[in-house]
Parts: structure tokens; C-alpha cells; sequence
């Protein structure tokens, strides 16, 4: 458990103590002095001559109202103790010593800290003692009695905390019943939270957010008719209220999204003003891959949210995702003047752009300034991509050699960038090697042993292929590639057809659609001589995905069945568009002589 930190009181304490007389003895009283800043909510009596500072008369009035302690030698001990085991991890003594303190002293200020110190020790019947002593010596403190509210609550004591959530109520109405649900959060019985925030809202009749309070509590307790029904009368009384809005959106996607989007559709058209909602419906247009929609809904968001990092980026990604890379340049470039969350994400799509307008050398600089996140190792395998397509290899390999990953997942994917470089430039031996090197620091990883498979089967080696193929099942039972992996290669490479055909059975079981592995079942059903159902198979693949390989197979059987003419239109459609594809081209020589 993390240590807790001294807090500006009890540093100032220690210090106060370090510098007085041996043995504290003081005629006149050392009164703890307040180290916090009074708030500017405090009300100032009329009549307080000119020119004094209403916060400097708040600060007196609050500093009257503590207690007058003596710093006692006994209590200077007790807070050393409690403060020093705090910072040593001995939390229980720590909660201990500082609910003792606070019985003494009586002083809010250390009751909160008592409150701070019991619930980090998760001692429930602790922080509520203390929480009773801070709210009776801190009347006027909101969150004192907030604190006290939520403890009471979390314990299951509605009627000892339904009295303090009235009086918070009538001093701040609408935001009491907006924070409402977050003390609620705090009941495990959802239906008596319900059944609470009734009773409380039935005093505000003409409330909207008793009504949206209401809703929330409603949807904690399932029964989402009575939430939306409580919606829509805060909406007769706000029309056009977003939070409510924003609410009933929720509730609705969670049995129809196409409802959701149709209710949010609706609102815009009344409201089209309503900025939080439009930001939801464009989020919710792009989880819906309607990229286009999502673009002209965060294109205009750009107008609302003038200088908002999100909007400028989002509207930034979906312009590159429709290929629109001078408007995503743009945008992703105004993004980064918005000071974003994340810089490198940032800098890492506008390396994007950058290649897909055939820039490197910009590509690269953008790259470059990735320092570190999700995007480091992402983009330090573009720039060496980018090396070695510019013919420098080996400063390709010495840059993915350098770069350091923040975790093990992403020291694992730069291992995989190295041999992909090396698979690139058909390097296979020195891949194989990259791999094998990089198991002996995660020989667990299954993403390595797949990989290293794929390239032992381009050396001929099908026992390591073998072998670290059905290690990848064993640690990613529900791998459907590590079964179609080796399936595929025991069909077309070894004469073990039967035990292929149930390897592709269990990896189309777990990915029924795959175009791959409806490939791979159809060339196992051929290399077993079942060529009706083997064209079944790759006609649907091809369908799926047009990919030379799968057209390759396809054509295959086709010429086996007698379908020569078929084959070869088929044939030289792929090879339109993949001329060097190996597979094709290798099939054409031996069939096509």
C-alpha cells in the first residue's frame, strides 16, 4: 500500500514543535493554526468597515470558531506517530492514532484527516466516527455532512442520512440533486436508493433535476421505463436540456443503438445547438462506422468547439480514414497548436499523412517526435520502414535496436518489427534468428511463436513450426489463425490431410466468416480430393476477400474440374492488380507451362 502524504498542517506542526522550548512549556496556549484558505462562499456580516478584506474577515470568523488546544507534548507525540507511520505503510496505526487525536481534540480539521487516513485504511467504522466528529465541529462544512451522508449511506443507514441529504438539498437545490446519485452510488440495495431519491425528490415538484435525479436512480435499479418516463417530464419543464438528453441516449443504447441514434437525430433537429449531444452523435456515428456522417458531424463540431484538441483531432482522423489527406493535414496540424492530451498520437497520424502524400523525410520527422505511449513502438517501425525502402537497412535494424519499449508488450512488438524488416528483404535465417533471440526473454509470448512459425515454414522447417504453432494454442486456446496456421500447412505441405481437416474445422468453428480460413478448409478439401466442396469453400472466400492467393487456390480447382476458361479470367483479373504475387505467379508456371 502506497504511503500517505504529510499534509501542510501537520508539516507546519513538526516545524512549529521543532522550533519551540524543550518541554512545551508555553504560559500562553499554542493553538493549532489553520493552514487552509477560507472559501469564498463564506458570507460577510454587514457593517465591516471599508477597505478590509471580506476574505480576511471570513478566514477570522472561521479561525474563532476552531477550538483553543494546547499543543501538549502527549498530542505532539501522537501526531509524530501517526505521521510517520502513514509514511511508512503502518496504516493501521496511522488510523488509530489519528481517530484518537480527533476524539481529543475536537478540532475538524483533524477529524478530516482521521476521515482521509480511516477510509484509505478501509476501516468503515473508523472514517464514520471520525466523519460524525468532523460534520458536529464543522456544522457549516457542505462536505463534511456530504462525507458523513455518503458513509451512513454505504452502510446502509438511509434513515440516519436521509435527514442530512435534506438539508444539503434545500441549501443548493439543482446541483444537490446533480451530485445526489454519486452519494446514491454509494447503497448496494439499488431499489432502496430508488425509493430514496423519490422520497426526496417528491419536495420538488417543479424541479427538473429532482426528475433527472430520479432517472439516474432509476437506471441504477433497472427499471429504465420509469427513468425515461422521468425524463421526459424534466424535459416539459427545460426543453432542450442536454444532460437529460445525453441520459435517455443511454438508456436507449442499451437495448437499440439504431434507437439511440434515431432519438439523438431528433433532438439535433429541434435543438441544433445542443453541442454535448452532437459531440455524442458523432462518436456514436463513427462506432457505427458511418465515417461519412461522422465527419460532417465533427466538422461542424469544430465551429462549436473552436481550439477543443479532441474535436480537431477526431475530425482529423476520419478525413485521413476517407482518404482526404490535405484536410486531415490540416486539422491533425491545428490539433497540435490545441495542446492535446496526447501529443504523440497526434504526431504519429500526421506521419501517416505525411507517407500516404509520399513525403518520407516529413513522414520521418513526424515519427521522430513519438516519445513515448501507445505510438512509440508504431512509429519507430514506420521510420524503419522507411530506411529500409530508401535502401538503408541496417540503420533500419540499428534504430529498432535502440529504441527501449515501456513494457514488455512493447519490447515484444519491436522484436516483431526487426524480423519483419528481415521478412521484408528476405532475410529469412537472420528473422528466424531476431525471433529466436527475442523468445528467450518472453518465451511465453504468443504473438513471437506465431511469428517465428511463419518464418520456420519459409526455411522448411515444419517441426519448430510445428511445435510453436500448437504452443500458441495452448497459450491462446481460442486462436483461430494458430489452427488455420497449421492446418493450411499440414494440408498443402505433408500428406497428414485428416488431422488438417480437423485443425481447419476448429479454427472455422471459432471464425466462421475468416476468408482465410474458408481458403484454407477449401485447399485441404482439394488436396483430399472433395473439389465440389472445395470450390464451395473458396468461391465463398473469394467472395469475402479477392485476394490473388485465395484466386491462386480458387482457379486451381477450377482447372482440376475442367473450368479452364473460368480459371484463367479469374487468373488474369488478380494479376491486374497483383502482378508479383508469388502464389499466383508459381501456380500459372505449373499449370500454364
Amino acid at each position: 500500500m502506497a504511503p500517505l502524504k504529510i499534509l501542510p498542517l501537520y508539516a507546519a506542526l513538526l516545524l512549529a514543535a521543532a522550533c519551540s522550548q524543550p518541554g512545551v512549556k508555553s504560559s500562553q496556549p499554542v493553538v493549532l493554526q489553520s493552514q487552509t484558505q477560507p472559501q469564498p462562499q463564506f458570507s460577510v456580516e454587514t457593517g465591516v468597515e471599508a477597505g478590509v478584506d471580506p476574505e480576511a474577515v471570513a478566514a477570522a470568523k472561521a479561525e474563532a470558531a476552531l477550538p483553543k488546544q494546547s499543543l501538549t507534548p502527549d498530542m505532539l507525540f501522537k501526531f509524530l506517530v501517526a505521521e510517520v507511520a502513514a509514511q511508512r505503510g503502518a496504516i493501521g496505526v496511522a488510523q488509530s492514532a489519528y481517530l484518537d487525536l480527533a476524539r481529543q481534540t475536537q478540532d475538524p480539521r483533524v477529524a478530516r484527516r482521521a476521515v482521509e487516513v480511516s477510509m484509505f485504511a478501509r476501516n468503515q467504522a473508523g472514517a464514520l466516527e471520525a466523519a460524525r466528529l468532523w460534520s458536529a465541529t464543522e456544522q457549516d462544512s457542505e462536505r463534511a455532512q456530504q462525507t458523513l451522508a455518503a458513509l451512513l449511506l454505504s452502510e446502509g443507514r438511509l434513515d440516519e442520512a436521509e435527514p442530512i441529504l435534506r438539508t444539503l438539498l434545500k441549501e443548493n437545490m439543482a446541483n444537490g440533486f446533480l451530485h445526489l446519485p454519486a452519494l446514491m452510488g454509494k447503497l448496494r440495495d439499488t431499489q432502496a436508493a430508488l425509493a430514496l431519491v423519490e422520497r426526496l425528490a417528491a419536495d420538488y415538484p417543479a424541479l427538473p433535476e429532482a426528475y433527472f435525479a430520479v432517472a439516474q436512480a432509476s437506471v441504477g435499479a433497472g427499471r429504465f421505463d420509469a427513468a425515461v418516463a422521468a425524463l421526459q417530464r424534466a424535459d416539459e419543464m427545460r426543453p432542450g436540456w442536454e444532460p437529460a438528453a445525453l441520459l435517455r441516449t443511454q438508456i436507449l443504447g442499451k437495448t437499440s443503438r439504431v434507437d439511440a441514434m434515431a432519438f439523438m437525430r431528433d433532438f439535433l433537429a429541434r435543438y441544433p445547438g445542443a453541442r454535448e449531444v452532437r459531440l455524442a452523435y458523432a462518436r456514436a456515428l463513427v462506432n457505427a462506422n458511418q465515417f461519412t456522417e461522422a465527419r460532417a458531424e465533427f466538422t461542424r463540431l469544430t465551429d462549436d468547439f473552436p481550439r477543443n484538441a479532441e474535436v480537431s483531432f477526431a475530425a482529423g482522423l476520419l478525413s485521413l480514414q476517407m482518404g482526404d489527406v490535405d484536410v486531415a493535414r490540416d486539422l491533425l496540424t491545428r490539433t497540435l497548436e490545441y495542446n492535446p492530451r496526447d501529443t504523440d498520437a497526434v504526431q504519429y497520424y500526421l506521419g501517416q499523412v505525411a507517407e500516404q502524400m509520399k513525403q518520407p523525410d516529413v513522414a520521418a520527422a513526424h515519427y521522430a517526435e513519438v516519445k513515448t505511449g501507445n505510438y512509440l513502438v508504431s512509429a519507430r517501425a514506420r521510420q524503419a520502414a522507411l530506411l529500409a525502402r530508401a535502401g538503408k537497412l541496417e540503420e533500419a535494424r540499428a534504430l529498432l535496436v535502440a529504441t527501449r519499449g515501456e513494457n514488455d508488450a512493447q519490447n515484444v512488438r519491436l522484436v516483431q518489427a526487426q524480423a519483419e524488416l528481415l521478412r521484408e528483404g528476405r532475410e529469412h535465417g537472420a528473422a528466424f534468428g531476431v525471433l529466436s533471440d527475442g523468445l528467450k526473454r518472453f518465451p511465453d509470448s504468443a504473438d513471437l511463436l506465431y511469428d517465428r512459425a511463419m518464418v520456420a515454414e519459409k526455411l522448411n522447417k515444419l517441426d519448430v513450426l510445428e511445435t510453436d504453432l500448437r504452443r500458441v494454442m495452448v497459450l491462446r486456446p481460442e486462436d483461430a489463425q494458430a489452427y488455420n496456421a497449421l492446418g493450411y500447412t499440414l494440408a498443402d505441405r505433408t500428406d497428414r490431410l485428416a488431422e488438417a481437416i480437423t485443425l481447419l474445422d476448429k479454427a472455422l468453428a471459432l471464425a466462421p466468416e475468416d476468408p482465410f480460413i474458408l481458403d484454407s478448409v477449401g485447399w485441404a478439401q482439394y488436396r483430399s480430393g472433395n473439389l465440389a466442396r472445395a470450390q464451395e469453400y473458396l468461391e465463398r472466400a473469394y467472395k469475402v476477400r479477392p485476394d490473388p492467393e485465395i484466386a491462386a487456390h480458387l482457379g486451381e480447382v477450377m482447372w482440376a474440374r475442367g473450368q479452364r476458361d473460368e480459371a484463367g479470367k479469374l487468373w488474369q483479373t488478380s494479376l491486374q492488380t497483383h502482378p508479383q504475387n508469388e502464389v499466383l505467379l508459381e501456380t500459372l508456371r505449373r499449370l500454364k507451362p
